[in-house]
């Protein structure tokens, strides 16, 4: 890989540093506050942020485009340090009030949802065509490493140590926001100095992404990719509760084992491949036939998830997995390449603020599963997972002869 933007670097430190802490906190934080608070009230709110995240992203990403993204990262960030501060003190050993939590994590969602499609358009403003494989890979290598670090370190001291690991993500929050502030430099800038009333903006925003609507091959891309993703994401819904509902207790190795333990190895066996093998990729996969390549990759991902969604057998789970994160390690790089082409330079956040929603169709896709498997046998329900995935693959083969009709997304500064 040639030399990368400092941006891209300082992106990078920043990933690992917050997705480490975060997964020492964030993924334990609906059992908090359900032990707190009502149960029904913890069901609304993971919708509120759900809604909140929508809305915030398509407005960052709106925003981005206008106002430039290193404005809205730092302030974003900055406000997020707040509120991790706030979460802090009301959370201290001799104070505890989970209302005051429970605002500072929708805080924190919003914040979230703007910057995402900011960030990720600055990663594209800095990078060329040619490098953004390889980039991609770094960060989803490290996005995994950072998540199987935080998940394992939380796991043990999430209970007993939630005020200091509170304070540890302060003092990375703040961290972040100086590397924003002082080092990351913003290529992008807007076309002109954006005023007016709050009415017009909003006209222009839902004008900007009436365009990006338009735009049928970038759509059908995030459709397809939310239809294939959706094969992964059952593993936390559907997949978890079969196996725990139905998984007979088996012997593996040394430990006797039942369906929540075999969900757990299952998801622990994806970040340890996926760590070990995604850097490695990258450089196997140089100057192959990426198309073909892609279109094998979700073939057997699909094909391993539909597997594992039906099998009780721990060994056949194992296998399956290992096949479906090798998969996995070579389709996401390339994946993410394809659509680094897609976003034109003038409305790249807006574009991005629409690609993560993808992950809410996802979510989606996953709940209505888990509500018509209660319906129908778990053969029914494997097929109806697998025709999903199956509907994603051909989606995108439809769709590929749009991308050699499409120039490639641009480098925008120098290094």
């Amino acid at each position: 890989m040639s030399i990368i933007h400092n941006n891209i670097k300082i992106r990078l430190i920043e990933i690992f540093l917050s997705s480490t802490i975060g997964n020492m906190i964030f993924p334990f934080m609906s059992i908090y506050i359900s032990g707190h608070l009502n149960p029904k009230l913890v069901s609304v709110l993971l919708i509120t942020n759900v809604i909140l995240g929508i809305a915030a992203s398509l407005l960052g990403g709106y925003i981005g485009d206008r106002f430039g993204r290193k404005r809205l990262i730092a302030a974003a960030e900055g406000v997020r340090c707040i509120a991790f501060g706030v979460m802090a003190v009301w959370n201290s050993p001799d104070l505890t009030i989970p209302e005051v939590t429970l605002g500072m994590l929708v805080i924190h969602a919003v914040c979230s949802g703007m910057v995402g499609p900011a960030n990720q358009a600055m990663l594209i403003d800095v990078s060329t065509p040619e490098q953004r494989k390889g980039i991609y890979s770094m960060v989803y290598w490290i996005n995994n490493l950072s998540i199987a670090i935080g998940s394992l370190i939380g796991a043990f001291m999430f209970r007993e140590y939630l005020f200091e690991l509170l304070l540890a993500l302060v003092i990375t929050s703040f961290i972040i926001w100086l590397l924003i502030v002082v080092l990351i430099q913003d290529p992008y800038k807007p076309p002109v100095e954006q005023q007016g009333t709050a009415g017009r903006h909003l006209r222009l925003m839902l004008s900007s992404y009436k365009d990006v609507f338009a735009d049928r091959t970038f759509i059908l891309f995030v459709v397809s990719t939310a239809l294939v993703l959706s094969m992964e994401f059952h593993l936390s819904h559907y997949i978890g509760m079969r196996l725990a509902g139905e998984m007979p207790e088996q012997r593996l190795l040394w430990w006797n084992i039942r369906g929540i333990e075999m969900t757990g190895i299952l998801r622990t066996e994806n970040t340890i491949l996926v760590v070990t093998l995604a850097l490695f990729a990258a450089q196997t996969l140089r100057r192959r036939n990426e198309r073909t390549i892609l279109w094998l990759s979700w073939i057997v991902f699909v094909g391993s998830y539909a597997v594992i969604s039906y099998t009780t057998q721990a060994w056949l789970l194992v296998l399956m997995m290992v096949v479906a994160s090798l998969a996995e390690v070579v389709r996401v790089p390339i994946e993410q390449s394809y659509f680094a082409s897609l976003p034109p330079e003038h409305a790249r956040s807006s574009y991005l603020a629409v690609s993560s929603l993808k992950h809410n169709l996802t979510l989606l896709i996953c709940s209505v599963t888990v509500f018509i498997s209660t319906y129908v046998p778990d053969f029914v329900t494997t097929l109806l997972i697998t025709l999903t995935g199956t509907a994603g693959i051909v989606m995108f083969m439809r769709i590929m002869p749009a991308f050699d009709q499409r120039p490639a997304a641009g480098y925008t500064s120098s290094q």
